[in-house]
């Protein structure tokens, strides 16, 4: 069937071919394309009269098509293949199977989704051209297939050209990195040849070279008269390698006693690397004429990624050593252990290039000596800082070294080590970043002086640092067995497979080149990371520059002079072993920078929730809060000046004066046994006499007023008010927390009062001269002072008659009489002692000698006349009267001292009731309403010299003192104690308070870690960026 198919279709075609050109040429413009299958299913229209040729042919054409298919009456099937034939060759077999499948179904009613027949169209044009026009009919399922098949090329075309071109990126991309990594590996084969090169021209002796004159020009653009010079520049240039690490002995013997033919490979390589040496060396230093700009800090060039990474993590160390102190957010560190001796200040030293480290003879390292290393590219200068001690930048390192010695032996012989640790920062353009830590040497033995637990407490200490994420670097001596070494012994502890130790061999020009090798290749005790070999010899002349390169220098020759430590897998020198801490360092931080971002993150928003919980977000600053102190204490003493004004002071004084006049009139008015004739003084017979006495006592009291130094006093009571209550102020709240701030507040008051009290006081006695000698009152004066004295009085007596209430009641009523009975007798018996011995006494010293001799006559005369008996009798009895006296006060009751000294304390205040009483009711008198009976009224009259001498005394004291004292103190507050102390100072002052402290520690410490976080972030962020470079 598919080869007849075949056969016939050339004739198919060709009749298709015809059918679609007279359809083409039947059709007007605006007629429907129609499929293959609505044609086959068409009926011939109807025969009519064609005009044109072209119209008759295509009748005719179609009439022939249709009777060959045996379309007319017989069945739709009929001529199937013959119209297969025609469908084969335009469409294409599954067109052709799909369509007539579809034309063989049987006919169903009508599709909803069939396109409407346009019979209006249809029926113009038959009418008009009489041509073949066809209804147009397609199923809704076909279009979709036909936008299949019309888009089936184009798609194919457009992902054949993808895969073409991710096939073309994928070639450029593995080219690419195939000659990346070929320019890579070429660049370190010729840094190798280069380095090895120049590593071998110390040892090989170059002969004069010389290059022809026309090709001078070409390499220096100078004259042909320059080529000797080129030539002597090229025979004595020698390049200095920069690590020192790799050496190639060259035996210049050996060479030239070689007779045989055959010449060692070594030699040629050797000759050879010579030969290009040369030419290098001749072509660089002939290639321009201006000097090459030294590289002033030796620190080979790294990432700058890792370079900026190291740095600014180290700068977020720093930071959070200031906010947490229970390592809860520890970054990596470089932790120096090894034995005493072994040469751990001398690999520290050749680091940094300077002695700073403390030597002695006894152990002088005894605290933990934190040291950060901070390269300063931009700056030539070199300095040290201790930020716990606030000594500034210090400039020589042999004061570094000092103050550092200082500090490890202030920790006392019996404690010989402490774990506070010493924190110091070293900035110089000669130094990597790194963050080193040196800790106390172990030892074997103790001495005399020394604990006997120091060997443990050395070694807890150093297992303290060394534990994760540290990096410990062991320093062993090269003289000493590694089998003996406590530094590898403790780090085995903590790092049992040696991923974060780095060994050290120092002294290693001490043993012979094979066996320092074998140390440094040592397989019994393997580290990962290896270890390095060194000798660190300072300089013999000693300098305040940098000693890194000498030290260097010195390490270069030593190791250039042994082949040995040119082999691969040795690493030597001090520039190695500062390349090797950089690397370590960096990757260990850039490894661990996920877990200390996580870390910060963490104690980030704890710090942040407590300090909502606890503060409600409220900031603070020190500054505020010293504004708010000195605030407060302004505040208080303004409304303590406004409550202290003039009236009060004037109170203050005259109730100083007051109890001064009382104790006068105690003193010559209330205790003077004529005190009961001062109320008849006019009708006594000696009115004149008695009126004398009481005016002079009245004088005197006055005087006793007035000249007692009034103005010292009267300013010394206002001088004790002020101090007193700036002492209280200072002990309020806040400043009972800021002791050094209430004592300044004292030392301030002080200084101002003592200043203008002298002054006051002057003025003050001066403006009361006349007082001293005449003091008139007026009626009203008088009457106000009699009112005075009355209040006086009588609150006096109030006072007694509570102290003798106080009394009985303390003691009890019945008990304090008994007292008070015993204690008057035993003052009238005292009282008659002390009359008859003053009767003796005064007759002794009337007639002595009279006395004597009746004593002695009466004595020898036994038969004496009756008056002597007399006498002798009276005398006996007398005798005998003191006898009874005696016996009567032993067989009385005893009572206690106390209870006899407060029985005299009542009686003393019943009398002193008493007078009140009686002065009290004199002053009431009508007596006492006249200022003319003055003498009759002391206590009116003292009361109205108080009145006067406290309002004279008040307004000098508001003028000189107390105004000065309200403005001046204000002003030195704020001098003293307000913004204007510092920055230091006020912080200082606000963490002396607890609750403030802790307030603005958490605020820091937020904002501490919210830089940690932004900084953080940013190197996380620049490490991707890496990352992605790389890839």
């Amino acid at each position: 069937m598919i080869s007849r198919l075949l056969a016939e279709a050339p004739a198919a075609a060709k009749a298709a071919v015809h059918a679609r050109a007279i359809y083409h040429l039947g059709r007007p413009t605006s007629a429907r394309l129609l499929s293959t299958a609505a044609i086959l299913r068409t009926p011939p229209p109807a025969s009519s009269a064609m005009a044109g040729h072209g119209q008759r042919s295509s009748a005719r054409l179609y009439q022939r098509f249709y009777n060959s298919t045996g379309a007319g009456n017989a069945p739709l099937n009929t001529g199937t293949s013959a119209r297969k034939q025609l469908l084969s060759a335009a469409s294409g077999a599954r067109l052709v199977s799909r369509a007539f499948s579809t034309a063989n179904r049987p006919q169903t009613a009508p599709s909803p989704f069939a396109l409407p027949r346009r019979r209006s169209d249809l029926h113009f044009y038959r009418n008009r051209r009489g041509t073949l026009m066809v209804r147009r009919g397609i199923a809704a399922t076909a279009a979709p297939r036909f936008v299949l098949h019309a888009l089936r090329l184009p798609m194919g075309a457009l992902t054949a050209s993808l895969a073409g071109l991710s096939y073309a990126q994928y070639k450029v991309t593995e080219l690419s990195n195939k000659g990346h990594d070929w320019a890579m590996n070429l660049a370190d084969d010729v840094k190798g040849l280069v380095t090895s090169v120049k590593s071998t021209m110390d040892q090989v002796h170059l002969p004069e070279l010389s290059l022809p004159e026309f090709l001078v020009p070409l390499f220096r653009g100078a004259t042909l008269d320059d080529k000797t010079a080129l030539t002597s520049e090229a025979s004595t240039v020698g390049v200095e390698t920069q690590d020192g690490a790799r050496f190639i002995r060259k035996s210049s013997a050996g060479n030239n006693n070689n007779n045989n033919n055959e010449e060692d490979p070594n030699h040629k390589q050797e000759a050879a690397a010579a030969a290009a040496a040369a030419a290098a060396a001749v072509v660089a230093k002939a290639k321009s004429e201006e000097p090459e700009t030294p590289k002033p800090s030796g620190i080979p060039p790294h990432d700058g990624d890792f370079m900026l990474l190291t740095k600014k993590l180290i700068e977020v160390r720093n930071v959070l050593k200031s906010i947490d102190h229970n390592d809860t957010l520890k970054l990596p560190s470089i932790v120096v252990i090894g034995s005493q001796s072994s040469g751990k200040s001398s690999v520290l030293e050749a680091i940094v290039g300077h002695e700073f480290l403390p030597k002695g003879s006894n152990m002088v390292t005894r605290r933990p000596i934190e040291l950060t290393l901070i390269h300063t590219p931009h700056s030539k200068e070199e300095y040290g800082e201790f930020p716990s001690l606030g000594l500034g930048k210090v400039h020589d390192f042999k004061r570094v070294q000092q103050t550092l010695k200082d500090l490890n032996m202030a920790v006392p012989e019996s404690e010989c080590v402490s774990p506070k640790p010493i924190e110091l920062r070293i900035y110089s353009p000669n130094v990597p970043d790194l963050t080193l830590i040196d800790l106390p040497g172990y030892i074997q033995i103790t001495s005399k002086n020394q604990p006997i637990s120091l060997k443990e407490k050395i070694s807890e200490l150093c297992e303290k640092y060394i534990q994760e994420p540290n990096i410990i670097l062991a320093v062993c001596a090269a003289d000493v067995d590694l089998a003996n070494s406590e530094a590898l012994r403790s780090s085995r502890k903590v790092d049992p497979l040696g991923l974060r130790t780095v060994g050290v061999i120092t002294k290693m020009d001490l043993v012979e080149p094979d066996r320092g090798v074998a140390i440094l290749r040592n397989q019994d005790y393997p580290l990962h990371l290896g270890y390095i070999g060194v000798v660190c010899k300072a300089p013999s002349v000693a300098s305040k520059d940098n000693m890194t390169q000498a030290v260097m220098k010195v390490e270069d020759a030593y190791f250039r002079s042994a082949y040995q430590f040119s082999q691969r897998g040795v690493a030597v020198g001090t520039g190695t072993l500062r390349r090797k801490l950089m690397d370590i360092l960096e990757e260990n931080m850039g490894s661990n920078l996920g877990s200390i971002v996580k870390a910060v993150q963490k104690e980030l928003d704890e710090t942040r929730y407590q300090f909502k919980v606890e503060y409600n977000d409220q900031k603070m600053s020190a500054e505020s809060y010293v504004a708010e102190s000195v605030d407060k204490l302004k505040h208080r003493f303004k409304d303590f000046s406004k409550a202290f004004g003039k009236p009060q002071v004037r109170q203050e004084i005259r109730h100083m004066l007051e109890q001064r006049m009382l104790d006068i009139c105690a003193q010559r008015y209330w205790s003077d046994p004529r005190l009961s004739e001062l109320s008849q003084l006019d009708s006594s017979p000696t009115a004149e006499e008695d009126r004398l006495y009481w005016d002079l006592q009245l004088e005197w009291a006055s005087s006793a007023l007035t000249k007692s130094g009034v103005g010292r006093q009267t300013t010394q009571r206002v001088v004790d008010i002020l101090t007193k209550t700036m002492e209280h102020l200072s002990e309020a709240e806040p400043f009972n927390h800021h002791p050094e701030a209430a004592e300044t507040i004292k030392v301030m008051t002080h200084e101002i009062l003592s200043s203008r009290s002298q002054a006051t006081a002057d003025q003050v006695e001066n403006t009361i001269k006349p007082y001293k000698y005449e003091v008139e009152c007026t009626d009203g004066e008088w009457t106000e002072g009699v009112k005075r004295a009355i209040t006086l009085v009588q609150t006096e007596l109030e006072m007694c008659e509570d102290a003798l209430a106080k009394i009985k009641t303390t003691v009890g009523t019945k008990k304090l009489r008994k007292a008070i009975n015993y204690v008057i007798a035993s003052d009238r018996e005292e009282a008659k002692r002390a009359e008859r011995r003053e009767a003796v006494a005064k007759l002794r010293e009337a007639s002595p000698q009279s006395y004597l001799e009746d004593r002695s006559s009466e004595s020898s005369d036994s038969a004496g006349d009756q008056e002597h008996q007399e006498d002798a009798d009276h005398e006996l009895r007398e005798h005998h009267g003191e006898d009874e006296d005696e016996l009567e006060a032993a067989i009385r009751p005893h009572f206690n001292p106390k209870l006899l000294n407060k029985a005299r304390e009542a009686l003393s205040l019943r009398d002193r009731a008493l007078i009140l009483k009686y002065r009290l009711s004199a002053l009431k008198s009508k007596t006492c309403k006249s200022s003319k009976n003055k003498t009759q009224c002391p206590e009116a009259f003292l009361a109205v010299v108080a009145e006067k001498l406290a309002y004279t005394s008040v307004m000098f004291i508001q003028v000189e003192l107390m105004n000065e004292f309200v403005f001046q103190l204000p002003r030195m507050i704020d001098s003293r104690l307000g913004v204007k102390i510092g920055q230091e100072a006020m912080e200082k002052f606000a963490r002396e308070n607890p609750l403030v402290g802790k307030h603005l520690e958490l605020m820091d410490k937020r904002i501490k870690l919210e830089e940690v976080w932004e900084k953080l972030n940013y190197l996380v962020r620049r490490q991707e960026e890496a990352k992605a470079r790389k890839w």
